[in-house]
């Protein structure tokens, strides 16, 4: 579904992604795996044309897309959910879900997503943006992209910051999300989550894929990843 190629990307003089090789297919849940600064929200902004300049291939369904402009690529089916969640503070949760265009048929109800988040539901038309918990958030974050239709979900960093019981739900969320048939590029730092949702792991270091780790070869690489994701 995403074949992304000798990706590169720049924020002004500096260099961020060196040739960034990597797949997700159709149905996956891939995780971008590294420690801070490895430039994994840099490739999750370059997919959506959100940096000044990237060059390279990224092909979404056969398509390319570097050259297109963001809404562009949004109305093609790939939807992201930023590490700061984006949500406007001043609307309430049903007003944040209503917002966003539905880009293609296939896309949750807000009920379902109430179904999903049952949070949600209790705060639906009452609680502002800014009210919400910080794991309230981060559901109706996700919430607002699964409306869209969007059948490519970027995750930067879901779980970052909540208490675990919140993580165990949006755990639980992505699994059955993708048995909807939707596909998720995550990325994440804490790979003990990443392992009870993902197919595969790519791990990046200095802007650049260095390995990839299948779901069922995590453990026999443990004292690997350790060593690439340790301080």
């Amino acid at each position: 579904m995403l074949e992304v190629k000798g990706l590169n990307a720049w924020y002004g003089e500096s260099h961020i992604l060196h040739g960034v090789d990597f797949e997700v297919r159709d149905g996956e849940v891939v995780t971008l795996l590294g420690r801070n600064g490895a430039g994994k929200t840099t490739t999750m902004k370059s997919i959506m044309g959100l940096v000044p300049r990237r060059e390279g291939s990224v092909r979404y369904n056969g398509t390319e897309t570097v050259g297109l402009a963001p809404n562009f690529i949004a109305k093609a089916g790939i939807a992201f959910c930023p590490e700061e969640r984006g949500i406007f503070g001043s609307l309430s949760v049903s007003e944040n879900l209503m917002l966003p265009p539905i880009v293609a048929p296939g896309g949750l109800s807000v009920d379902e997503i109430y179904t999903l988040f049952p949070n949600l539901r209790e705060r639906a038309g009452t609680s502002q943006g800014t009210k919400l918990s910080g794991g309230e958030q981060q559901m109706l974050a996700i919430g607002r992209i699964l409306r869209t239709g969007a059948k490519m979900l970027l995750l930067d960093e879901p779980t970052e910051g909540l208490a675990p019981v919140i993580v165990q739900q949006i755990g639980r969320t992505i699994r059955e999300i993708k048995a909807r048939g939707f596909t998720v590029l995550l990325v994440e730092q804490n790979f003990r989550f990443a392992a009870t949702v993902a197919d595969r792991h790519y791990v990046m270091e200095h802007g650049r894929i260095i390995d990839m780790i299948p779901n069922a070869q995590l453990e026999a690489n443990m004292d690997k990843l350790h060593d690439y994701l340790g301080v």
